[in-house]
């Protein structure tokens, strides 16, 4: 493809005062947001995970590679599956792997080697990320910033399934090339997050640890 310029198709007219008020009303809500670990059994309409999909779909990538692949996971043995070969890992990381300041510093936060939430909740969403590209004919070719555009991809992820009334959990198992073989990838493809999706368990609690974030101060600077 060659450099095809158009004019910018959409634009937000708001005055400063509306934008001050847009802006104040997302943080607020951004606020709200908790990863969560307890997840009530309701199931999650199939519109609210794909739309929110589209939104992480429509996030900005190295050289508009868009390097991702997002499986949605609901079959309950499937789900199972998935938390056995994770929590395998786990127990391998909480063993020894990690190292005793690694532990230390998730002990706040009161994780351990069981999963539970990855059979539990309704739906997971698997985040692959491409390492390289695939023409029709098997040929490889380079993908440009992928861990950046698939970071980014996901946080807009997150951010669209807070603003549907649902909650996740950002899971990275380590290694998690189990992935690949369970939800059928290609071997160029990296799973990079298991998102645990649904609504909060009525019971639902989070780390006292978890509200104490950074002032501004602490990570702004202006010039």
């Amino acid at each position: 493809m060659t450099y095809q310029p158009i004019p910018l198709p959409d634009r937000s007219h708001l005055t400063a005062q509306e934008a001050e008020e847009v802006s104040a009303a997302y943080l607020a809500q951004m606020r709200r947001r908790h990863s969560v670990r307890h997840f009530d059994t309701a199931p999650i309409p199939d519109l609210l995970l794909s739309n929110a999909i589209s939104v992480a779909a429509s996030a900005p990538s190295g050289a508009n590679q868009q390097p991702w692949h997002f499986v949605i996971v609901k079959n309950p043995e499937m789900k199972m599956k998935i938390r056995l070969a994770a929590e395998e890992e786990e127990q391998k990381f909480y063993a020894g792997m990690a190292g005793d300041a690694w532990i230390s510093a998730l002990e706040p936060i009161g994780t351990h080697s069981v999963k539970a939430h990855l059979s539990e909740a309704p739906a997971l969403i698997i985040v692959f990320a491409q390492r390289y590209g695939l023409t029709e004919d098997g040929a490889r070719f380079k993908h440009y910033y992928v861990t950046e555009s698939v970071g980014i991809a996901i946080g807009f992820l997150i951010s669209a399934l807070h603003q549907s009334g649902l909650v996740c959990l950002e899971h990275t198992p380590n290694p998690m090339t189990f992935l690949n073989q369970l939800c059928n990838r290609p071997a160029n493809e990296k799973p990079m997050m298991i998102l645990p999706v649904g609504y909060p368990a009525k019971n639902a609690e989070i780390p006292a640890a978890a509200k104490v974030k950074k002032p501004l101060s602490a990570v702004l600077s202006v010039f």
